[in-house]
């Protein structure tokens, strides 16, 4: 007998009311997206005729970002191909900017690393990848640092680069949710970073329909864990008959509660913005008995100390073909 899938309170922010849909709002904000969109064409022919230079590294580079604003998957895909890649023979290290972490400059990411410091996501994909990490705001200079630290890598994965046109790519991954590109516009109006005519090499949508044309991607989930030093793992039939909770302070909450209500889990939801500074009093929930929460939460959240916090694990799967596809297109380009 299918589980009842519960209902939980859907929350709509500002994207949700005026970014994916046409509204009053983004309309009135459409001029001061033209303003952007000519920004950003400005940008882009100032890089193609050569006034800004961008840098070429002596490795093949692969991107991976989005045309609009938000979280769609892009850490699990690059995890992937991390994974692809190291089965192919090929030795990749990842550069990332670190958003959300205070530091600065130009460093490496360590396994057990405070994320305040380097960001959720970089401190995420080094300890799951088990590849070399670096971070900075110019991914370029990063990727030589990396390189400099890394002389067997032979390959460089750039989390959320697709706009950091300072770097050099041999091949750009467009990712994509259920949303699609919302209303069509560019910022402020709507989600877009660049027009929505932006050619990639490949375009990945997680979702269960996506386009023609496209990769699709399937974010499976493979397991609860407790959140902490032991990170023992939690059978879902423990899960049974507690009391819930669940948080997400990811770009798309939405697609992590669709998720556990899928699974036939009860609980009360509770959305967080895109990289949210948890503290633990904002886990502090009434008649509960466990928290769950994504993995990008959960390396912010295990220095509580915590002992309600469990973590859902998921690996991204994909076609084998977008795979094939990079190795054709970067064979050739060994290290120098």
């Amino acid at each position: 007998m299918e589980a009842a899938r519960p209902a939980y309170p859907r929350s709509e922010g500002f994207a949700e009311r005026h970014w994916y849909r046409l509204s009053p709002v983004s309309l009135l904000l459409f001029p001061a997206s033209l303003v952007f969109r000519l920004l950003v064409a400005v940008r882009r022919f100032l890089y193609r005729v050569g006034v800004l230079q961008s840098v070429r590294l002596p490795v093949p580079v692969i991107v991976v970002g989005n045309l609009t604003v938000g979280g769609t998957g892009k850490t699990p895909l690059v995890l992937w191909l991390a994974e692809v890649l190291r089965r192919r023979g090929k030795h990749p290290g990842i550069v990332s900017r670190g958003f959300g972490g205070s530091s600065t400059g130009l460093r490496p990411v360590e396994p057990g690393d405070d994320a305040r410091r380097v960001g959720d996501e970089p401190l995420l994909l080094v300890e799951r990848s088990d590849c070399p990490v670096w971070i900075g705001a110019d991914r370029a200079l990063a990727a030589r640092a990396l390189l400099a630290a890394n002389p067997q890598c032979d390959v460089v994965l750039c989390d959320d680069g697709l706009q950091h046109y300072g770097l050099a790519r041999d091949f750009e991954i467009a990712v994509e949710d259920g949303r699609g590109l919302g209303n069509g516009l560019l910022l402020p109006a709507g989600p877009l970073r660049e027009p929505a005519k932006r050619t990639v090499d490949a375009t990945v949508v997680n979702d269960d329909k996506p386009r023609h044309g496209t990769f699709p991607m399937r974010l499976k989930p493979t397991g609860f864990f407790r959140v902490g030093s032991n990170g023992a793992p939690v059978s879902q039939s423990e899960l049974a008959g507690k009391r819930l909770h669940a948080v997400a302070g990811i770009g798309n909450p939405e697609r992590f509660f669709e998720v556990l209500s899928g699974m036939g889990l009860r609980f009360a939801a509770h959305p967080f913005p895109d990289h949210h500074p948890f503290a633990s009093s904002d886990l502090d929930f009434p008649g509960c008995d466990l928290v769950l929460m994504t993995e990008k939460d959960a390396v912010k959240c295990r220095r509580f100390g915590r002992h309600d916090l469990v973590v859902m694990r998921v690996e991204a799967e994909l076609d084998p073909a977008l795979a094939e596809l990079i190795v054709e297109r970067i064979h050739g380009r060994a290290s120098a």
